[in-house]
């Protein structure tokens, strides 16, 4: 029986390669809970435009994304040879997104599916455990694939409320993506202060004592590892953060500001600081938005 393994990164890659596993390997080393995505389904459209957004936003430098991200996606288009498509991702946000896009462009590039399943992937693993975590995949059934599909469209959406709503029906065997779903909604600006949840987190961690970059993102990986963010979305948080004047760094030690207290506080908004222009939440452009998280009503709402 013939695999076509689509992983959730490198790291996913160096592991499967110890396992001795054979198969067709593709390497999914985007970002989309990061940056604006799309509605299209045509696959030369969307990464032109997200191309020009990473480019433009995040300084990824369009070539390499082509040469590194998208000529290596593209090698799904032959995956229908396969006898089976196994998708090997985590439960976080970031894989969840990931693992959507991923049913959708095969969806949407192959004329006959084959059979998809699903390996769920524990965050921490070793080679030893890959032959194991093969033989638990689940096989998708059409609802799933169709579920992926719905959500993926949502997320895609300038509205997050068709997606808040798929968060809470029931998920098949895509059992990771409602808390997933539920993590991004809470990126959206909070009702009180303006702040996402992770910015939040942040603040509060700051106003008990300075940090060193590190040892913070290692306190955020600890506890809201549902978002599954590394480094460099982390950094470009925290720059944000910084140009807003929440908090600052001194002496490699991060430090919450007074005007970060104020914030936390909810005397000031956050939004009055930090530009919105060119940023995106899936399909939502953050400048042109009515949307917010209430934290008391745990759901999206639009501000009265």
């Amino acid at each position: 029986m013939s695999f076509m393994y689509v992983l959730n990164g490198d790291a996913t890659l160096s592991l499967l390669r110890q396992s001795k596993l054979r198969g067709g390997v593709v390497v999914c080393r985007e970002m989309m809970s990061e940056g604006k995505v799309k509605v299209t389904k045509n696959a030369d459209t969307f990464f032109e435009s997200r191309a020009k957004h990473l480019e433009f936003h995040y300084g990824i430098d369009k070539q390499t994304y082509f040469t590194n991200v998208v000529h290596e996606l593209e090698k799904l288009k032959n995956s229908g040879s396969f006898d089976e498509i196994v998708l090997w991702f985590e439960a976080d946000l970031f894989c969840q997104i990931n693992l959507l896009f991923i049913i959708h462009y095969l969806k949407t590039n192959l004329d006959t599916l084959p059979p998809v399943s699903l390996v769920d992937l524990p965050h921490h693993r070793e080679a030893t455990d890959f032959p194991r975590l093969l033989e638990e995949r689940v096989l998708l059934q059409p609802a799933d694939i169709q579920h992926a599909l719905d959500a993926w469209d949502a997320y895609c959406a300038d509205t997050p409320l068709e997606l808040e709503a798929i968060s809470h029906m029931p998920a098949g065997n895509l059992k990771h993506l409602p808390a997933a779903i539920q993590a991004h909604l809470q990126r959206f600006p909070n009702l009180e202060n303006g702040l996402s949840a992770i910015e939040k987190f942040f603040l509060q961690k700051l106003s008990m004592g300075r940090y060193r970059s590190y040892d913070l993102y290692i306190a955020f990986w600890d506890e809201l590892w549902i978002y599954g963010f590394g480094d460099f979305q982390l950094d470009l948080l925290v720059q944000r953060m910084q140009r807003a004047g929440v908090i600052e760094e001194d002496a490699q030690m991060i430090g919450i500001t007074a005007l970060g207290r104020e914030v936390l506080n909810n005397e000031e908004h956050y939004l009055d600081y930090v530009p919105l222009e060119h940023r995106w939440l899936g399909g939502v452009r953050m400048a042109k938005s009515s949307w917010w998280w209430d934290p008391v009503k745990q759901r999206i709402g639009k501000k009265e």
